[in-house]
C-alpha cells in the first residue's frame, strides 16, 4: 500500500493517477473525502497534516508514503510514519533549499521538513522542484474580469515545472529501487518570465491577453489577502533581492522518467478548460 498525502492537490492528484495506472494499491489522504475524485480502486481516507494524530489509521499497512513538506510538526508526522512501519518516504520539498539562507522563513520551513525526514530512521527520497506551471491558475480571478494579468517581478524568469512531471518522478521513486537517500532537484525545460507565460496563454486561449508589471507596493497589498507576512517578506527576498534563482534548467525529470519535461505550453493546452471557464463576457 502506498499512501499519498495531499491527494487532491496539484501533485497529489497526478500521483494518485500515476500510481493507480501502474496497478499499485493507493490510499489517498484528504481533508474532505466526500469531495475527492479519484480513479476506481483508490481508497480515500480522511487525514489532516496539521493534526498528525489524524493520520494514524491511514498509515496502517503502508509500505511507502508520499509526504508534503512544510507542516508545523514534521517531526511528529515522521514519528507516526516510522511507528507505523513505513519503509520509504518521498518528501516534496523545494529547490530553494539549495544554497538558500536558513533565516528565510520559506527556506527554513523546507529545511526543517527535510531534517525531520532524514532523522526519522525511515528510508527517504527528497524531491526539490522549481515553481509549478500550475501557479498560473492564480491569475484566474483577474482573467474573469478582463484580458489583463498583473503580476510582480517582470524580469524574473522561472524554469517552472508541470506537477504531473513531479508526480511521474515520485511514482518511480515510490515503486522502483535505487532512489533511497537521494535528493532530486527538478525543473521544467525552459525559464520564462511572467510576461512570457501570459503571451503563451494568450496564444493557447486565443485571447488578447496583456501582461502588466505590478509594483512592489501593490504586490504586497494583494499578497496580504492570503499570504502570511513572513512569507511575503520571504518572496521579496527571493525575487526582489535575488536570494533565490529559480531559472536553472535541470535534466533530472528526463533522467528519471526517460522523457523530456512538459513545457508551459503543454501544460496550458492540457488545462485550457480551466481558463476558458473564466473568460470574460
Amino acid at each position: 500500500m502506498i499512501v499519498v498525502t495531499g491527494a487532491t492537490g496539484n501533485v497529489g492528484r497526478e500521483l494518485v493517477a500515476a500510481l493507480s495506472a501502474r496497478g499499485q494499491q493507493v490510499r489517498a489522504v484528504v481533508r474532505d473525502p466526500q469531495r475527492a475524485s479519484v480513479p476506481a480502486g483508490v481508497e480515500v481516507v480522511h487525514g489532516d497534516l496539521e493534526l498528525p494524530e489524524s493520520l494514524t489509521s491511514s498509515l496502517a499497512g503502508a509500505r511507502a508514503v508520499f509526504l508534503l513538506g512544510g507542516w508545523g510538526d514534521m517531526t511528529g508526522l515522521m514519528r507516526r510514519i516510522a511507528d507505523a512501519g513505513v519503509h520509504h518516504v518521498v518528501l516534496l520539498s523545494s529547490r530553494c533549499v539549495i544554497g538558500g539562507k536558513a533565516d528565510n522563513p520559506i527556506t527554513h520551513m523546507w529545511l526543517e521538513s527535510e531534517a525531520a525526514v532524514r532523522d526519522s530512521g525511515v528510508e527517504w527520497t527528497i524531491l526539490r522542484p522549481s515553481s509549478f506551471h500550475a501557479n498560473a491558475l492564480r491569475w484566474l480571478p483577474q482573467l474573469r474580469e478582463r484580458d489583463l494579468v498583473q503580476a510582480p517581478w517582470p524580469e524574473v524568469a522561472i524554469a517552472s515545472i508541470d506537477p504531473a512531471d513531479i508526480a511521474a518522478v515520485a511514482a518511480r521513486a515510490l515503486t522502483e529501487p535505487g532512489y533511497e537517500r537521494t535528493e532530486l532537484a527538478l525543473s521544467g525545460p525552459e525559464a520564462l518570465t511572467p510576461g512570457q507565460q501570459v503571451a503563451i496563454l494568450a496564444d493557447v486561449l486565443e485571447r488578447p491577453l496583456r501582461y502588466e508589471p505590478l509594483s512592489d507596493e501593490a504586490a504586497r497589498t494583494r499578497m496580504a489577502t492570503d499570504t502570511p507576512a513572513p512569507f511575503i517578506e520571504a518572496f521579496f527576498r527571493f525575487y526582489s533581492d535575488g536570494e533565490f534563482d529559480d531559472s536553472s534548467v535541470l535534466d533530472a525529470v528526463e533522467r528519471v522518467t526517460r522523457r523530456p519535461p512538459r513545457t508551459f505550453t503543454d501544460w496550458a493546452r492540457a488545462h485550457v478548460q480551466a481558463f476558458r471557464n473564466q473568460e470574460t463576457g
